[in-house]
């Protein structure tokens, strides 16, 4: 089935449409057909056994069409034959890919045998009509307390990562896996687009080490492919998740590894296209084909497609069109600071510029409501003073607003969170803190309960309980030290 199981419905046929390469131009090819004219996104075939498939984007006039290469065109010439397919680009649905590794052509990458108990299915697809979708709003628990508590996400919506480079967005997104496919019922499928190597081959090790990969699909497009397939590889993963949520009625959690790398395949694909580039070089169809893969996820009366996607946001710049376009696609955004992860404040959640439309109190309730807001007020109080702080002092604030500040920092280090995904590198055992532990923690903090306990002591730990426990152990230590300190002192003296 492998390498020619998208040969589409033309496999029988003995007269196969046939066409010739006329020009080649990186992955862009022009291709000439004098009987039919092959249809957009028909999937066309060349080299001696068919190993470079062409998908077709343009028509350029009555007997010549323009295709971008998915694979790389090394060896293709001028004057090459080229075969239809018969189909589009096809990806393997059913309950034959759970646990396996695909890249965007449905070939398996595990090297594991290609599964037998599936069908084939076209990539393109329109999203579900909007009298299908559901509109009921359910809050999705993930045990990480900065999320839970200030920027809730939705089942079956869209929640993004943003950051620059090293901020941690995979780190926050390996956790999330390893949190939620434990507690999570349905099938989790996790889409790379243009990332690296290895940070799929140790998701794969992740997973299967943590007797989580039945009930996960992984599909790679990674960083050293062409364009053209790094271009589809989002639509290949969306297919195999709507199978999931159609036919078999379960609930999918889809995570993407990068949605900005979609964005910039799609702008190398316009500019080989020869498309006239809009704003700071993106492509002028980006807003089409963000919405066309973005819409495709979503809440039926079948199931729920939840996702997760990291974004990363070239130089941290939050203005830029491909940020832009993703915030409006999503019901949360969760955004990465550089400055908190320079503080050791993991995760480098930035709580004042995330949000969620689930953080109303018709969804979450009146007390989380108001916990989420008394929190976000005291530490934006906190960043309005940092200023003062910083050229005056502390001692030249007011009382309250020293109170204000122990508050805001004991909260900071409160909403810090060991993962289980860094363990072997911080030595720290990863916590699972669920969204009543967190809200606790944060009013008895905001209460003042934990104003005599050390700010150190609230770092890194799960509940806040842990807190009074570690600071009692410190204690106990700085006792026995004082005691043998004060008995070797005793000793020396004559």
């Amino acid at each position: 089935m492998g390498q020619g199981a998208d040969l589409g419905t033309d496999q029988g046929t003995p007269l196969a449409n046939r066409g010739q390469v006329v020009a080649v131009r990186g992955s862009v090819v022009d291709l000439r057909f004098d009987a039919h004219l092959p249809p957009i996104y028909r999937l066309l075939r060349a080299g001696s056994e068919g190993q470079i498939r062409i998908e077709v984007l343009t028509q350029l006039d009555a007997q010549h069409v323009r295709g971008i290469a998915l694979t790389p065109t090394q060896g293709l010439a001028r004057g090459m034959e080229v075969e239809d397919s018969g189909g589009p680009l096809m990806a393997p649905v059913g309950k034959g890919i759970l646990g396996r590794m695909f890249d965007v052509f449905g070939n398996a990458i595990d090297r594991q045998p290609q599964p037998t108990d599936i069908q084939w299915r076209s990539v393109h697809n329109a999203p579900p009509a909007l009298a299908r979708r559901s509109t009921q709003s359910e809050v999705f628990e993930t045990g990480i307390k900065l999320i839970d508590v200030l920027v809730p996400l939705e089942r079956g919506g869209k929640a993004g990562l943003f950051g620059g480079a090293g901020v941690g967005k995979t780190v926050l997104l390996t956790e999330m896996i390893h949190n939620m496919i434990g507690h999570h019922a349905g099938v989790s499928l996790f889409c790379g687009i243009g990332e690296r190597c290895r940070e799929g081959e140790e998701l794969y090790r992740e997973m299967k080490d943590a007797g989580v990969l039945p009930n996960m699909v992984m599909v790679f497009g990674q960083m050293n492919e062409p364009p053209g397939s790094r271009f589809r590889v989002g639509h290949a993963a969306l297919t195999m998740a709507e199978y999931f949520r159609d036919d078999e009625q379960r609930d999918v959690l889809l995570l993407i590894d990068n949605i900005f790398r979609f964005i910039q395949a799609g702008m190398e694909v316009s500019g080989l296209m020869g498309q006239m580039p809009s704003r700071l070089g993106y492509q002028p169809t980006m807003g089409t084909e963000l919405s066309g893969l973005e819409e495709r996820i979503a809440n039926t009366d079948a199931g729920a497609i939840t996702s997760i996607q990291a974004v990363y946001v070239p130089a941290d710049d939050f203005t830029d069109p491909a940020a832009v376009h993703t915030f409006s696609h999503l019901s949360a955004s969760i955004v990465l600071s550089r400055k908190r992860a320079g503080e050791g404040l993991y995760p480098a959640i930035d709580p004042l510029q995330s949000s969620s439309r689930m953080a109303t109190p018709g969804i979450v309730g009146e007390r989380h409501y108001a916990l989420a807001q008394e929190i976000r007020r005291t530490l934006a109080q906190y960043a309005e003073l940092k200023d003062i702080i910083a050229m005056l002092g502390l001692e030249q604030l007011s009382p309250e607003d020293r109170n204000l500040v122990a508050r805001a920092r004991r909260l900071e280090r409160f909403l810090t969170q060991p993962f289980f995904t860094t363990e072997r590198f911080t030595g720290l055992t990863g916590k699972l803190v669920s969204l009543a532990d967190a809200l606790d923690g944060c009013e008895r903090i905001l209460n003042d309960e934990f104003k005599d306990v050390p700010e150190r002591a609230l770092y890194m730990i799960g509940t806040v309980d842990e807190a009074k426990a570690k600071d009692e152990d410190k204690g106990m230590h700085t006792e026995t030290e004082t005691e043998t300190e004060t008995e070797t002192e005793t000793e020396k003296t004559p």
